[in-house]
């Protein structure tokens, strides 16, 4: 194997998630291989109990844990990659959408599972991306042809009307980039406008966040995040425009905007090198939030910061 394959794998219940799992990680368990899994705990849990001494020979993670926030799913496969640089042939079971996920949320694993074709294009990499066709919403379910280039039903429950063509792995970073965010709510505060000023931007977004109920480290962390992308701003775009703040999902949302152009759309997404100079900014924020958007065209750029208090993300 020398390629990417990204294939997606529809269940409709706990034990065919099992079988087809069981099935998935035969060959690299055989061939003594890498493989990681990632999905929610009692899954995990489960996958454990049914692998037995074979356990041991897979790493396994908490994707609720590693990828609350989709943007640093990819960063953990790509350290997984890292740590067995040239052994041969990678594989992984991902499943980054579950239900409880926000729209929002959800917006963003549609454009990671996007982005992964892009990310791995030329990794010796099997990554299989779980869907439960029981519990997700169709239109959940649906958007996974757009990113997949084999889909693979477990059984015929699992097959729930669903039809259409599997993707052929190509990325439209363009118009990847330039979808629009839902517009913010009427009643959002104006934080600041042609701001250079980031010290007093500091000010504004601590008090909004105390205001919103965040504990003093979740203000420092939204602080920090906020900061990091208005000197994006600055250095790179003059300055911001204009910052938002509002609720939603029981989150404090900071939105920035400026009159730049981003083109990579795998931003924040790369672990920067420690000699880089410069390009931490989104990367820092999705260290630092529940959630970040980022969209940009030629009418500017957009970058949207979701920090939730710690209760409501323990949900």
């Amino acid at each position: 194997m020398a390629e990417f394959r990204h294939e997606a794998f529809l269940y409709a219940h706990q034990d065919d998630f099992v079988a087809g799992a069981l099935a998935f990680l035969a060959a690299p368990l055989a061939l003594g291989r890498p493989a990681l899994v990632m999905t929610d705990a009692p899954k995990l849990a489960l996958l454990r109990a049914a692998l037995g001494e074979r356990a041991a020979a897979v790493d396994f993670a908490d994707m609720g844990i590693v990828g609350h926030n989709p943007a640093c799913i990819i960063p953990a496969w790509s350290a997984f990659a890292e740590a067995h640089h040239g052994v041969g042939p990678l594989w992984g079971i991902g499943e980054p959408v579950w239900p409880g996920r926000s729209p929002a949320e959800l917006d963003e694993c549609r454009h990671h599972e996007l982005l992964l074709n892009l990310a791995f294009s030329d990794a010796a990499f099997r990554l299989l991306c779980p869907y439960d066709t029981a519990a997700l919403e169709p239109s959940v379910v649906e958007d996974m042809w757009a990113s997949h280039p084999r889909i693979s039903p477990s059984s015929p429950s699992a097959d729930n009307g669903t039809a259409g063509v599997a993707a052929d792995g190509v990325v439209d970073t363009a118009s990847l980039l330039a979808e629009t965010l839902p517009e913010p709510p009427a009643d959002a505060l104006v934080v600041g406008s042609d701001l250079d000023d980031l010290h007093g931007l500091r000010r504004h977004v601590q008090r909004v966040a105390a205001a919103s109920g965040l504990e003093a480290g979740e203000i420092d962390d939204l602080v920090l995040a906020v900061d990091e992308v208005a000197t994006n701003s600055l250095r790179y775009a003059g300055g911001a425009r204009e910052v938002l703040s509002w609720t939603e999902d029981g989150a404090v949302v900071c939105e920035v905007r400026d009159d730049g152009r981003v083109t990579d759309p795998l931003v924040g997404r790369r672990r920067p090198s420690p000699h880089q100079v410069g390009g931490r900014g989104l990367w820092i924020a999705n260290q630092l939030c529940d959630l970040v958007q980022m969209r940009s065209s030629d009418t500017g750029t957009v970058v949207r910061l979701h920090k939730r208090p710690a209760l409501v993300t323990a949900r």
